[in-house]
């Protein structure tokens, strides 16, 4: 995530991508269950998608602190381009985006995980106003909004813990600030279903009105290169993946076997989308706030989709959700895409 060229993983690297995958299989001591106490929403969640046909959680809940620095390590994997490609071509059109956005701006970041992107973002932009992370993981998001504010001292820092899914209402614009602009890096529209991404490209566009959406798409290609972006040679991905049990082991008195599930991603090309699971190695029963529930030997956990786009049809969607598209920022090729869309 921190350099924008393909560059090998270091020795030190690859000890600590062994090191998060080993960390995963150590035991964890489950939070102490209270009774009466309320079920939290990932519990809720975790309850609802094991009790429904197939099986599925929403990959929001990847992102606590371990998933978010586990997903930090993904990001500088040799294998996983859209971080680096991404990066590049904020970096090389920086000057062009930042005349999209003007001066004063203020920055409405979804999703905003460890604030890496928008530094790129607010070294281009003129006297940029306040920055306004929003994302799940409120400890990570504290930690890295300390880190933005000692760089940025002349810039207002103000992290929102909040789903960015859901309707929020923001903090009212700074007086003499400028333009209030979305930023979405990182292809992570992808991770909705297709009429989840217009849902929430429609609440953007609401929230932005009389501003736009900066948001990073990953674009279709060939099968082999996307496969080998979700299946990385250090197993890191796999750990990410795995980490939603180990989570709600610790967090929600579970008991997944660590060991009695793998990761598995795959690419759908008719729905031209990556699809990740966590698969059952034998049958076998979890027992999760008191409830059991059995799998079968191969049955499945869906924990995330990747869908892929081409620049036409990202366009499209935007039209729909009430957005006028822009720029269009590629690659030489053709992996990935950042988007202006005016709101």
């Amino acid at each position: 995530m921190r350099n924008p060229t393909t560059t090998p993983p270091s020795r030190s690297f690859a000890a600590a991508a062994a090191a998060a995958v080993q960390q995963l299989r150590q035991p964890v001591a489950p939070a102490a269950a209270t009774p009466g106490t309320p079920l939290s929403e990932f519990g809720r969640e975790m309850l609802a998608g094991l009790s429904r046909r197939p099986r599925s959680i929403s990959p929001k809940f990847f992102y606590d602190a371990a998933g978010s620095q586990l997903f930090d390590r993904i990001c500088e994997l040799p294998e996983y381009y859209p971080t680096r490609t991404e990066l590049r071509i904020l970096a090389e059109c920086a000057a062009e985006i930042a005349g999209q956005v003007g001066p004063a701006a203020e920055i409405v970041e979804f999703g905003a995980g460890s604030l890496t992107k928008v530094r790129l973002l607010l070294d281009a932009l003129e006297a940029p106003k306040r920055y306004l992370p929003i994302d799940i993981s409120g400890e990570h998001l504290e930690a890295a909004a300390e880190r933005l504010r000692a760089d940025y001292p002349a810039l207002a820092v103000q992290p929102i813990a909040a789903d960015y899914t859901m309707p929020l209402v923001l903090p009212a614009p700074l007086p003499g600030a400028g333009k209030r602009v979305g930023f979405f890096p990182g292809s992570t529209i992808g991770n909705f279903e297709p009429d989840e991404a217009l849902a929430f490209l429609q609440l953007a566009a609401r929230m932005l009105r009389g501003g736009g959406l900066l948001i990073g798409v990953d674009l279709v290609k060939a099968p082999d290169r996307l496969h080998a972006a979700y299946n990385d040679a250090a197993g890191v991905t796999a750990a990410f993946n795995l980490n939603l049990l180990r989570r709600a082991n610790a967090e929600l008195d579970a008991d997944f076997d660590m060991d009695g599930f793998a990761h598995a991603a795959f690419y759908n090309a008719p729905k031209r989308r990556i699809e990740m699971h966590l698969v059952s190695r034998r049958a076998q029963a979890v027992t999760l706030n008191g409830q059991r529930f059995s799998f079968e030997e191969g049955e499945t956990i869906h924990t995330e989709y990747s869908h892929k786009f081409t620049v036409d049809g990202l366009r499209a969607l935007a039209v729909k959700a009430g957005f006028r598209p822009g720029a269009v920022w590629v690659d030489p090729e053709g992996l990935f895409s950042v988007h202006w869309l005016q709101a």
